[in-house]
């Protein structure tokens, strides 16, 4: 069994705009182990959802790797990387991404039907971890009938419904009240210790970053330890 559960290694990304090479990602390291939580902070621009996106296998670095459970990504054929992000990592986004002709708990249940699990099942696990971000009385609405924050926090709910071995968020207390951002933070808390979750999470969030186990910044390229 592998001792980390996300690792980069020397990952690069770089486009070409108008015949210019523009680096993103200048040979990111990264290891991330069980139950740790890492924040990454930066500016605007700086990289940070291109690097989540390496990180999570939803774009392809220009050289470099990135290795889930021991698993490389960039050569994982479109099925196993597809099974590996279902069986070991959770998202959370700046767009919530919910489904918009499903309800609350159906979105937060897809991910655990799409595993095999069984539709009641699946189902239940959604209302617990619904009820632990404290909407149990809005399972039945559909997107569209949610506020921006209520959306957020069922895609939080839809990223660690599945127990996750690792959660990668995008500024995921951004939308949310300072009542039900500590109630986030208190949930993940409680799966890092119960459950060995790791958390990467992107956020300007200075109270969030705080909380985490370390903080690096990417700048120019280049992700070290912040400070």
């Amino acid at each position: 069994m592998t001792s980390s559960v996300l690792t980069a290694r020397a990952l690069c990304k770089y486009f070409n705009e108008g015949g210019a090479r523009l680096d993103i990602l200048k040979g990111a390291e990264l290891d991330v182990v069980p139950g740790e939580s890492v924040a990454i902070i930066g500016t605007s621009g700086a990289g940070k959802t291109t690097l989540l996106n390496l990180l999570g296998g939803l774009d392809a670095p220009s050289s470099g790797q990135v290795l889930l459970m021991g698993n490389d990504l960039s050569v994982a054929s479109d099925s196993k990387r597809d099974l590996l992000r279902n069986r070991h990592l959770g998202f959370v986004y700046q767009l919530h991404h919910l489904l918009s002709e499903f309800t609350a708990l159906e979105n937060v249940a897809m991910p655990l039907m799409i595993r095999g699990i069984a539709k009641d099942e699946a189902l239940r696990q959604a209302g617990e971890m619904l009820t632990k971000v404290n909407l149990a009385k809005r399972v039945d609405h559909k997107p569209a009938q949610l506020s921006g924050g209520e959306r957020q926090r069922v895609a939080i709910a839809r990223a660690l419904v599945g127990s996750p071995d690792c959660v990668l968020m995008d500024e995921p207390t951004g939308n949310l009240d300072p009542h039900n951002a500590a109630s986030v933070w208190q949930l993940m808390s409680d799966l890092m210790q119960d459950m060995q979750t790791a958390f990467v999470v992107v956020t300007h969030d200075e109270e969030l970053a705080a909380k985490m186990g370390r903080t690096l910044r990417l700048q120019d390229g280049v992700l070290s330890v912040d400070g």
